[in-house]
């Protein structure tokens, strides 16, 4: 029950956030909405761990897309350089790599090839248990798998080894 209604609070949040709507009609749609999503799928969001694991969770994911916003920014910047040189051809180096990730959870794994996906260059191809296959347009994409991306959603994800 209380991951009913934490996935409730998260959904109705976000929606409000999203929408910007809260006239009586709009407000009461959403309310619907989000108690529907909760009731069918509200132990996927919440799936049996502590809450204060959540809620490290939350601040961790709130730190992390700061971050992840400035990786996309900048992969954007690299990408655009490389497509519009005249020599775009010399620039792009197009490789899979296959590597392991260290992360331990679904979630955590899932959120690292999500975030490889949405920057620039790089999209995640595969993810078999920890082995992730990932196209990279270029060489300096390739050698930065898993890196700092990968720290900082461990960081922001992981429970903390005792």
């Amino acid at each position: 029950m209380k991951a009913k209604l934490a996935t409730f609070a998260v959904m109705l949040s976000f929606w409000a956030i999203l929408s910007g709507m809260f006239d009586a009609f709009h407000l009461s749609l959403g309310v619907i909405c989000c108690l529907l999503v909760a009731l069918f799928s509200g132990e996927m969001l919440f799936e049996g761990l502590r809450v204060e694991v959540r809620v490290k969770q939350i601040f961790g994911m709130l730190a992390y897309f700061p971050w992840l916003l400035w990786a996309i920014v900048l992969s954007s910047l690299q990408v655009a350089y490389i497509v519009l040189h005249p020599q775009m051809l010399d620039k792009m180096e197009p490789q899979l790599i296959r590597f392991k990730t260290k992360l331990k959870s679904n979630f955590a794994r899932v959120t690292f090839a999500q975030s490889i996906t949405l920057t620039p260059g790089t999209i995640t191809v595969s993810l078999q248990d920890d082995e992730m296959t990932v196209y990279a347009l270029t060489r300096s994409a390739a050698e930065s798998l898993p890196g700092e991306m990968e720290r900082r959603i461990a960081r922001a994800l992981e429970p903390e080894e005792a």
